[in-house]
Order: C-alpha cells, then structure tokens, then sequence
C-alpha cells in the first residue's frame, strides 16, 4: 500500500473537526441546582456538583482529577485545561491514551473527526483511519506522534524515570517548541506551565509507549526507563502531603483504582491518613459482573479508601456530565480563593 496516494477526505473533512466545549462560556448553575430537585441520574449529577464545588471550597483539600475512556477525543479536553488553569485540581492520574494518543497528538496540531460507527471499518483500515466509536483519527498522525515521543526521549538523561517525570518533559518540549507544538492549550503543556504533575501508571498502553519502545530499541545500551511503580509512590505522597483529599474520576479502571489506593499504600509506608473525604464517579459501567471498571464507590468503603460522607456515582456518559459538573464549580467561584500547591515541585524535591 503507498500511504502517499491514499485520500482520506472522506472520513478526515476540516470542517467536521471535533470542537473542545468551553465551560467558561456556559453558566450551568440554575440547570444543576433545578436538576437537583428531580430524580434518578438528574439529582445524582446534581449531588456529585455540589461535592466538587465543596472540594473547590475547601481550602486543605487536594483534588485529584482521574481520566479513563476518551472524553479526550470526544471534546473534553478544554474542560480539563481550564480545570488546570484556574487552580480548580491539583494532580491528575490518567491513562496513557488520554495523554499521549489524544492530548499530546492534538498539540502537534493534529485533530479528532466526526465520524459515525454505521461504517465498513475495512475501508476505514484501507485509508489508514482509526475509529474511536463515532469519532475518526488519521493513523499516520498517529504514528508521526509516536516518532516525536522518542524524539523527546532520545534528548534525554538515560535513566529511570517516573512517566510523570517524562509526561512533565514532553510539556516542557512542547513550551521550548512553539513552531512545532501548533495547539497552545494542550492538557500536558499547561499541566508543565502550572506544576500540576499528571501521572500514568498504565503510560505503556498508548502511543507513548510505542514511542519508549521505540527508543529502546533504538539505543539499547543507552536508554530510559519507565518505572510505574514510581508513579504509585508519588501519587502516594501526595496523598500523605495533603490534610484532605477529594477524588473527581472520569470512568474507572487504573487510574480509579490507583488513586484510591494511597490510602492503604500511605499506611504500609508507615503513616496512617484519613480516607479520600470527597469522592465522584462519572461512569458508564456496571456492577452486573462483579465490577464497575474496579470497585464501586460503596465497595472501596469497606477497604477503607473512601469516606461515604461525600460520595456520589453517577450514572451517565462522561462528555455530557463532564461539562455541566465542571462548569457549575467554575461559575460558583470556589476555585479563586484556593491555595496552589505546585506539586511538581514538590515531587521534584522528594
């Protein structure tokens, strides 16, 4: 196949570009709080807003934000740069897809397409299109951000790295890159600007860890290495740093489950911490099989991660609960009288 004659107009159209929604523009707090007053999901989402604007209100609260799934894809991603922006979370534990196959990829001025899942799929492999549900992304794109991840790492010190740590080195090659970092509003540059450390435990599970692989085998005596465990530990300092935590997860699975695990780490590493005082999850996923995409909220108390005080699941699609959660805390205004940790920084010095 000559990938140089293949026209991909059909799927991949400029004027069907995903649009990242801009919750600064859209004041959902008579929504929520008149959704509040209803029933099922409707008084769920309302509940969860009012925890996290609590969260934002709580100035010894440290916030993490927990991504799975590709609401980074599907138009959230502004959500979660304002969130960094305005001091509204303070780490973040994500997949690696979100970061490098969605955030990162973008920054290069690559873009998501409206797409349908009613489409022959071969022909999509034909034209060299991925599919992210109803949502298509050019794999050559794809692959020339993998190529500029071991470009990064190639640049750098061979030694063991944390992936925060070389999430936080592709922010600062994308900041000392202004020609080629064509979107100024990526997740893990402003991340990098802010000293909000986004952490990756499952960072092989993407593009970024083809571009590591890549790296290895291109220097095999003289390369990185990506310790996830490292990971698991700062997120743990962390949680032994702060007075009180709140979680905000988007899906579940490990970037969920590790975050709620510093609780249980924190005391095996010699210090006992209160549970996550406020917890919300944002998910799609069912209990039917024993799981959820790991424990329910309900579950993770009988382990001792939560408090059951101020925790709410809600049921529904994340780019739909996403926006009107975060937009109800930006517009209440808790977030302006919140102290900025910087915890890159603290890391850096741990």
């Amino acid at each position: 196949m000559n990938k140089n004659k293949i026209d991909k107009s059909k799927y991949l159209n400029k004027k069907n570009t995903i649009k990242h929604i801009d919750i600064k523009k859209h004041d959902t707090r008579a929504l929520i709080k008149a959704m509040s007053e209803m029933s099922f999901s409707a008084r769920d989402l309302g509940r969860a807003s009012e925890i996290y604007n609590m969260m934002l209100k709580d100035k010894k609260c440290t916030i993490f934000l927990t991504l799975a799934g590709s609401t980074s894809a599907a138009g959230c991603m502004q959500v979660y740069v304002d969130m960094v922006k305005n001091n509204m979370v303070d780490a973040i534990v994500s997949t690696g897809a979100s970061i490098a196959d969605m955030d990162f990829f973008e920054a290069l001025g690559n873009k998501h397409y409206k797409g349908t899942p009613d489409v022959d799929d071969t022909d999509l492999r034909n034209h060299l299109v991925d599919r992210i549900y109803d949502t298509f992304i050019d794999e050559e794109a794809l692959e020339k951000s993998d190529l500029t991840i071991k470009e990064i790492a190639d640049g750098l010190e061979p030694r063991t790295y944390a992936p925060w740590e070389l999430i936080y080195e592709m922010g600062r090659w994308l900041s000392n890159n202004p020609k080629r970092a064509v979107k100024k509003d990526s997740l893990i540059q402003v991340a990098y600007e802010h000293n909000v450390p986004i952490f990756c435990p499952s960072f092989s599970d993407s593009g970024a860890g083809f571009g590591i692989a890549l790296h290895y085998m291109g220097k095999p005596d003289s390369h990185l290495v990506i310790d996830p465990t490292l990971d698991f530990i700062s997120i743990t300092k962390l949680k032994m740093h702060a007075d009180i935590t709140g979680l905000l997860m988007v899906g579940g699975g490990v970037p969920k489950n590790f975050t709620q695990d510093t609780v249980i780490a924190a005391e095996m590493f010699g210090k006992i911490v209160d549970k996550h005082k406020y917890t919300i999850q944002l998910t799609v996923a069912d209990v039917r099989d024993g799981a959820l995409s790991s424990s329910t909220l309900k579950e993770a108390g009988s382990w001792g991660k939560v408090d059951k005080a101020y925790e709410q699941m809600v049921f529904s699609e994340a780019t739909m609960s996403v926006p009107l959660l975060v937009a109800y805390g930006y517009h209440s205004g808790g977030w302006k009288k919140r102290i900025h940790h910087n915890y890159t920084k603290l890391l850096s010095k741990s």
